[in-house]
């Protein structure tokens, strides 16, 4: 996920500003939001993301605008696990300042207020793709990640709760990379990732993206081991 630039962002006291009454988050009533209900159906697939998900549900608890990027503490976010239309392979992306392969994603924009959005948002923005489409049958959010970003210009540190959606690509999907967010851009075949250094919350992700998109690969691969 790419964070962006070094905007200034102040939260506003009654966080009301950004989005109307009765959306994500805002229903005055804490744990009875959509998400909220979305997230307390989620099963997490080891300790860490069961870790991370509690933290996000105590968050949105506490903040009723939790996209907000004046948030002292942190913010949601919103990313992409992109797959080809075949599911054969999975779409990254090298981050310039931390020189890693990453998945799409980054921060909500003003009047967005699901991850659902902001994730196919900035997978459009990163990748050029059009045509880009939330795989129909996986869960939402696919996974759920919690993670620190170091202070950068005025920005302080802070913590992304990041919420990731598998993405599928169009047949005909053609990649415009953006050399000032990424060094590359690539498609890998599912079997090259097992050389990738890869946070181990972004293969626990791959994982699950795998298992919906190249089921009977993985059921193959996990019987060889």
């Amino acid at each position: 996920m790419i964070a962006r630039g070094n905007r200034q962002h102040v939260a506003s006291p009654d966080r009301t500003l950004a989005f109307p009454e009765g959306r994500e988050g805002l229903t005055g009533v804490p744990g009875s939001s959509p998400l909220h209900i979305l997230l307390r159906r989620h099963a997490p697939a080891d300790s860490k993301e069961a870790a991370d998900l509690t933290e996000i549900l105590a968050f949105l608890d506490r903040y009723p605008q939790p996209f907000d990027r004046g948030i002292p503490e942190g913010h949601l976010t919103g990313s992409a696990v992109v797959v080809s239309a075949a599911g054969d392979r999975v779409l990254l992306l090298h981050h310039r300042k931390l020189r890693r392969w990453l998945q799409p994603g980054g921060h909500a924009e003003a009047g967005e207020r699901e991850g659902e959005a902001v994730a196919l948002r900035e997978a459009r923005e990163e990748t050029g793709i059009q045509g880009l489409a939330l795989h129909p049958s996986a869960r939402r959010p696919l996974d759920v990640d919690v993670h620190p970003i170091p202070a950068r210009g005025a920005d302080p540190a802070h913590r992304h709760l990041d919420l990731r959606y598998l993405v599928v690509a169009p047949p005909d999907a053609i990649l415009r990379h953006r050399a000032a967010e990424a060094r590359a851009l690539r498609w890998f075949a599912w079997e090259e990732l097992m050389t990738v250094d890869l946070d181990p919350g972004l293969r626990r992700a791959l994982r699950a993206a795998r298992a919906l998109t190249a089921p009977t690969t993985l059921a193959q691969e996990e019987s060889d081991r």
